[in-house]
């Protein structure tokens, strides 16, 4: 029990120094679909009391309410229509005080430029980037537990797996030259993820640590 308490103080200690290090910036996570991006997105942003930003997230709900299916087959919607929807929301009035987490905020190459200017001109400036990184295989192993289980919730397109394998060429394609760019900006963060769920986190919070040495 001692040792339990000791590891959560620890942990505590180290989503401090994350928090105080972080400020009113932003934190970008990506990866590969069921990659689990938005499970360690949402849990970052209850720590360290910041705002959850899923690009996949606020396009859906824009599709259901203007009844458009833009990303059904898979593919990345196109580049303008994205910076009509996804900017503004750097520059809300009632986030100006916040730091954010995004999930895979800007995922074809050439609109990191854009998130990044947007992001710091809205007071949220990228301070990092985190990889979750699997292989093919892995999250293709994924995709048929969750087949199997039918436990995807409000991303039923995941049952099928033309879309979903769509969905990792896109990646391969257009997000991961914007990830090398991240890279060479010496931004990315790369975290394995074959783990637990609560192994990926705590491997998430030590590479921060790590990068704000």
């Amino acid at each position: 029990m001692v040792d339990l308490d000791m590891e959560e103080q620890n942990l505590i200690d180290k989503l401090a120094k994350i928090k105080t290090w972080l400020g009113t910036g932003s934190l970008n996570v990506f990866g590969l679909p069921m990659s689990g991006k938005d499970t360690v997105g949402e849990r970052l942003a209850k720590d360290l009391g910041a705002k959850f930003l899923s690009s996949g997230i606020i396009i859906r709900a824009f599709e259901a309410e203007q009844n458009q299916n833009m990303t059904g087959s898979g593919q990345l919607i196109p580049t303008n229509t994205f910076y009509d929807i996804i900017l503004p929301y750097f520059s809300r009035e009632e986030m100006k005080d916040d730091s954010l987490i995004l999930s895979s905020v800007g995922r074809w190459s050439g609109e990191e430029d854009k998130i990044m200017e947007a992001a710091k001109n809205g007071g949220h400036e990228i301070k990092a980037v985190v990889l979750l990184d699997l292989t093919e295989a892995d999250v293709k192993n994924r995709f048929e537990a969750v087949k199997r289980l039918n436990d995807r919730g409000e991303r039923a397109d995941d049952a099928n797996l033309e879309i979903f394998e769509t969905r990792i060429r896109e990646f391969n394609e257009k997000t991961v030259p914007v990830l090398n760019h991240y890279d060479e900006l010496k931004l990315l963060i790369r975290v394995p993820a074959d783990g637990s769920r609560n192994e990926v986190y705590s491997s998430v919070v030590d590479k921060l640590v790590e990068f704000i040495k």
